[in-house]
């Protein structure tokens, strides 16, 4: 694997793209028009809090699917930056520069 900076290759901030990319997974893609990657235009860093509500204002479904009724995220919803679960970084605070990619996951559960 290449890596720049500890980081692996694909989550390297390309300095050219001005947009951040949301990949969901195909059981929200539905919610979202059917789109598999929302975008957000952006200058500089920005939260992931800030990311979802740019990329979830369209999509009211999307945005409860992703967060309860305080803005935090849903315990069954795994959001992704630079290959680390945001949980374990700031939470919805954690810095996404342009060109990065967020991943979004969620839980399955059963048995």
């Amino acid at each position: 694997m290449c890596s720049v900076s500890g980081q692996p290759w694909s989550q390297v901030p390309d300095s050219s793209v001005r947009e951040i990319r949301v990949v969901l997974p195909s059981v929200l893609q539905p919610l979202a028009g059917g789109q598999s990657v929302l975008t957000a235009p952006a200058d500089g860093p920005v939260s992931v809090g800030k990311l979802l509500d740019a990329v979830t204002s369209d999509f009211a479904v999307l945005a409860r699917r992703l967060r309860d009724e305080t803005g935090a995220l849903r315990r069954f919803v795994n959001v992704y930056v630079g290959g680390d679960e945001v949980r374990r970084l700031q939470g919805l605070e954690t810095e996404v520069a342009p060109g990065q990619e967020v991943l979004v996951i969620q839980s399955v559960a059963g048995g």
